[in-house]
């Protein structure tokens, strides 16, 4: 391509100060928060910016172009619940979930209180004026340079290139999708006088109205995929049902390969029968979180704070099964317990939706649990997790349960659930802590399908 503007000229970057990273499958993340994020996008030099997702690195592992293209970025943001799971995997922790969709609007305040300018650069004709727009009605004092489409707009690079320096925009957004727009801007960035330039997928449709973003109660559970599958389940099925499944075998096996000299025979099996249930049961996540949003106010998904191994607590992920104001509910109905000991259970338990006393029935308020698996605080097979006014009720007896990890299935849960009272359920989880193996694991795992299908104890 020859190129005719005399301010056409390579510019040269200033590079970023060191800061902390993590690598996911070959590609490098800056590990940092939003305010970070910002920080390093607005330093001194130029900056190409990108994030990565689940869909982003199966896309890198097959195509060799784009995955230079994100090394050669200055700044890799970790994007969704797959890259963090996968982090996970490893040992690490992701610091914030920076999706371009939620950071971009950020990004922007802080060009407009600079008095930068920005061009919107993608999107089918017409999204990119209508998405600039909005954009400037959300920021007071943003600049808008231009527009240019990422069809007919973006054939002739050299006119798109002119377009934009001829502008004088501070920040490019490209919104071509992945990885076109990666690739784009490894190459024309360069080229550009804009010191700042962002791949930014979709985000102009989102912006333009032409696709309505999940409910925010669902962005919360980190299940944004799991909406844009059920608005668009012909074209994202593939992505998001095979692809994530896809995304989660290699973190696993780039994780396994990496830590399998430390990795027990209990973990690997806790990996892959979670990665194998949670490629089957995702299709069932969707129809469950609407029946519960439609019956009750308050998210899909309930978090709590149980027990773990060593007394050391963790965040629980289940479905939510009870109104809303369950927890504070409780006390007042402690003296209706069908259950002797400490763990409370009510067969008649009011706090109890409709919804709520099926998924019980089935265990499917238990699944979100494979996220606490996959991510170490649980294993599959091990005692009930408990709350931390329990423990600190416990007995001496009943502490020699956290030595290991508590369990999505165990003895207990095997063996008739709430029908069992608490110093029996005690005796089945030390039994189990003194006489653990990888046999008697895949036993109880078998043994789990026919209580679930039974419903035994379960309420």
């Amino acid at each position: 391509m020859e190129m005719r503007h005399e301010y056409l000229v390579p510019h040269a970057d200033t590079p970023l100060p060191q800061r902390p990273e993590v690598e996911i499958l070959g590609t490098t993340l800056a590990n940092v928060t939003a305010p970070q994020a910002i920080e390093a996008i607005f330093a001194p030099g130029r900056r190409r910016v990108c994030f990565l997702n689940a869909h982003c690195a199966n896309t890198a592992a097959r195509n060799g172009a784009y995955a230079k293209a994100l090394s050669r970025a200055d700044l890799v943001l970790a994007d969704g619940i797959g890259v963090e799971i996968a982090a996970r995997m490893k040992g690490a922790r992701i610091a914030e979930n920076l999706n371009g969709t939620d950071l971009t609007p950020r990004i922007m305040r802080e060009a407009a209180a600079r008095g930068m300018s920005v061009f919107l650069f993608g999107g089918r004709p017409g999204t990119a004026e209508r998405a600039a727009e909005a954009i400037a009605a959300a920021v007071p004092g943003l600049r808008i340079a231009g527009t240019r489409d990422g069809y007919g707009g973006a054939q002739d690079a050299t006119g798109a290139i002119a377009a934009i320096n001829d502008s004088g925009a501070d920040i490019v957004l490209v919104a071509m999708g992945v990885p076109r727009q990666e690739l784009w801007m490894d190459r024309f960035a360069p080229l550009l006088n804009a010191r700042i330039t962002i791949g930014v997928g979709a985000l102009f449709d989102f912006w333009a109205g032409n696709v309505r973003r999940a409910p925010r109660p669902v962005r919360a559970a980190r299940m944004e995929w799991a909406w844009r599958l059920a608005m668009e389940p012909r074209r994202m099925a593939k992505r998001y049902l095979v692809g994530n499944a896809t995304f989660l075998a290699r973190a696993a096996g780039a994780a396994l390969k990496a830590r399998a000299a430390r990795v027990s025979p209990k973990r690997l099996l806790d990996i892959a029968v979670s990665l194998g249930a949670l490629a089957i049961l995702v299709p069932i996540f969707i129809p469950l979180m609407i029946a519960i949003r439609l019956e009750s106010r308050g998210p899909a998904m309930f978090r709590q704070t149980r027990v773990g191994k060593d007394g050391e607590t963790f965040t629980l992920y289940k479905l939510r099964s009870m109104y809303v104001d369950a927890e504070e509910r409780r006390a007042a109905l402690l003296a209706t317990s069908d259950r002797e000991g400490i763990c409370f259970k009510s067969k008649s338990d009011p706090r109890v939706t409709r919804i709520g006393r099926f998924i019980r029935r089935y265990s499917l308020d238990e699944l979100p649990q494979i996220l606490n698996v996959l991510k170490g605080d649980m294993s599959i097979v091990g005692p009930r997790p408990a709350l931390q006014e329990e423990v600190a009720a416990y007995p001496p007896e009943a502490l020699e349960r956290l030595r290991v990890k508590p369990g999505l299935t165990g003895l207990w849960q095997v063996s008739g659930r709430a029908d069992i009272g608490f110093e029996r359920m005690v005796d089945m989880d030390v039994a189990y802590v003194r006489s653990q193996s990888l046999l008697l694991d895949l036993l109880l795992i078998g043994l789990t399908f026919r209580t679930v299908i039974s419903g035994r104890g379960a309420y």
